[in-house]
């Protein structure tokens, strides 16, 4: 088995990946008991266009009606009307959309058998906007609570989106594991999601995820003075939303009382006091989890962490704009250094590197061999770069840096650094507008950050993209007007410590090539332990960074998926809340690949 029968493999997934109910008025917001008095700065904001929803009888929460097998099929449900959704119809797209980007669901890969179910689970979902202090775009939350909900051990998991995406984006991180135990789950997109909004038609998402005018309650209406292209919030809001990733998880949970409190009055008050609220989340959620960890107050009781991008004080500590960077002007140019296979314009990519001053040499060879020793140079593993080739075959670090360029900068739509833009593009690159099925699928199909969904980052000369990676990166290294605006808003996102006494568990794959563990967690978790903090690592072999791949016979081969791992760290964290044993120790967990044609089973993961 090659790497590049992986990439082939991989191909047509990633491509895929990246391209019910009555409406009630605004309620104030439900005060909650807090052990401590808050500043200013964590006072919860009022959440308004509050949306309340059931769903029973071939609906739930878990899967939208759709069970297991409708998860798993290829195609997403329909629409009755392309070009007019209706907002239960969107719904079922979008949880489809979360949990097959999120989570292998393929029958070979265990989930439901080996780790994971999904039981009908009916209930209510609550959703509202939240704005954190300060901020000038909403966030959205969203609280499920299941008919089942035990309000005699009140029980409130809250979550956030991984990446970009939209307030689904960690249905399949919390709700599996949540939802049967009773406990209700509180969801925030953490200031990014799929409320695309298109400046030439001024038409953005409302609440339900159907699109409404400029006049009317949307989700994001951006503002820019723009005529033409699409924003969206994570790179358009003017917020930096990263920097606030703790104060989003913890007015989610505040929505979450707020839910069960209108829910279940008859068994209010809901507060911090006398309900367990553990936070979980993967990947940017990972990341803002570990922010919730640090805010002060008895509020949060526990909170697991996977493969988090977290940015931390330490020399190896580097934040996810100086990797990606990085990684877009130099991997293509080392990964055969590895065996990995050459992208097309290899050459040209080696002497930009070189005529940039980021490599030396004077031929194909020395230049491949100097990118490979900086990258090792600078902290990447071998394993780390092999995973990291999916994000070159696709030209990701590109597209990552610029989103987040524009949101640490907090440019607006059309002030973006070094690009041009977002927009629907032709073949031949040039611009488009969207259409109206296009932009009825937004918030349903989009991943919260393109390329997908029929938008792409526009680069002002398509033929030297080159010139782009190096403005990207000089935002970075350099010192101008703009990478100094870049590298405030990047500052503001360095994480804390954890709250002493806290229980936390981190887990991470040693294999991830998109937020490796040593520029991320190792860092995080040094700097925790050295004040104290009550925290385990798990370290993870043969894991990388994205699940959903995995249900590609060449890519499930050789990795292994993370889900299991956060599923039996908040297993330990519950049964230590419970008082039934202590935290796990620290594990690096020695895993074996389930080989080609295989299906995933317990031994495989050896489990803590």
């Amino acid at each position: 088995m090659t790497i590049t029968s992986i990439l082939r493999a991989v191909a047509p997934a990633l491509a895929a990946l990246l391209t019910a109910c009555s409406q009630t008025p605004s309620l104030p917001t439900v005060s909650a008991a807090k052990p401590a008095p808050l500043s200013a700065a964590e006072k919860t904001a009022m959440f308004k266009v509050q949306r309340v929803s059931e769903h029973r009888n071939g609906d739930d929460l878990l899967s939208a009606g759709l069970g297991l097998a409708g998860l798993r099929s290829m195609a997403p449900p329909a629409f009755a009307n392309a070009e007019a959704p209706t907002p239960t119809e969107l719904r079922r797209r979008a949880i489809w959309s979360n949990w097959r980007g999120i989570a292998d669901l393929t029958p070979a890969g265990g989930f439901g058998t080996v780790y994971g179910s999904l039981p009908d689970i009916p209930g209510r979902e609550y959703q509202a906007f939240a704005t954190v202090p300060g901020a000038t775009q909403p966030h959205r939350v969203l609280t499920q609570i299941p008919d089942t909900f035990d309000s005699n051990r009140r029980c409130l998991v809250v979550t956030a989106s991984s990446g970009s995406r939209g307030v689904y984006g960690a249905i399949a991180v919390a709700a599996p594991w949540a939802l049967p135990k009773g406990c209700a789950v509180a969801y925030t997109d953490k200031g990014a999601g799929t409320d695309y909004y298109d400046l030439a038609q001024r038409r953005g998402v409302r609440i339900d995820g159907t699109l409404g005018k400029d006049d009317e309650a949307l989700a994001f209406k951006p503002d820019s003075n723009a005529v033409a292209g699409i924003a969206f919030k994570h790179a358009h809001s003017k917020d930096n939303p990263e920097a606030d990733w703790g104060l989003h998880v913890k007015q989610a949970a505040e929505y979450g009382l707020h839910a069960l409190n209108h829910a279940l009055p008859q068994h209010a008050p809901f507060t911090f006091e006398n309900t367990r609220v553990i936070a979980v989340g993967i990947s940017n959620g990972g990341g803002a989890v570990l922010r919730a960890a640090e805010l002060d107050g008895d509020w949060l009781r526990a909170v697991v962490a996977g493969e988090p991008n977290i940015y931390s004080e330490g020399s190896a500590a580097r934040p996810l704009f100086d990797y990606a960077t990085e990684a877009a002007l130099l991997m293509p140019c080392a990964l055969p250094k590895l065996g990995l296979p050459a992208v097309a314009d290899i050459d040209q990519r080696c002497a930009a590197a070189a005529a940039a001053g980021l490599i030396g040499g004077d031929d194909l060879g020395t230049r491949q061999t100097a990118a490979y020793d900086a990258l090792r140079a600078s902290g990447w593993t071998d394993a780390a770069l092999r995973a990291g080739a999916i994000s070159v075959t696709f030209d990701l670090w590109r597209t990552v840096a610029a989103t987040y360029a524009s949101a640490y900068g907090r440019y607006a739509a059309g002030e973006e650094p070094c690009i041009a833009g977002f927009s629907a593009l032709n073949s031949d690159g040039s611009t488009r507008a969207s259409t109206p099925a296009e932009r009825a699928a937004w918030w349903s199909d989009a991943s919260g950050i393109p390329p997908g969904a029929g938008i792409s980052l526009r680069v002002a000369d398509p033929a030297e993209p080159q010139t782009a990676l190096n403005c990207l990166r000089a935002l970075w290294a350099g010192n101008e007007a703009a990478a100094r605006r870049v590298k405030q808003g990047i500052v503001a996102t360095r994480a804390g410590l954890p709250r002493k006494g806290l229980p936390v568990i981190v887990v991470h794959g040693l294999d991830d090539g998109l937020v490796p563990a040593a520029f991320s967690s190792a860092p995080y978790v040094a700097a925790a332990r050295a004040a104290g903090a009550d925290l385990r690592y798990w370290q993870v072999r043969h894991v990388q960074h994205f699940d959903a791949f995995l249900g590609l016979p060449q890519y499930g081969a050789v990795y292994l998926p993370l889900l299991p791992y956060v599923y039996r760290a908040l297993d330990q964290v519950w049964a230590q809340l419970e008082g039934k044993t202590e935290l796990p120790a620290d594990a690096v967990i020695e895993t074996t690949p389930r080989g080609l044609g295989k299906a995933l089973e317990a031994g495989h993961l050896a489990l803590p």
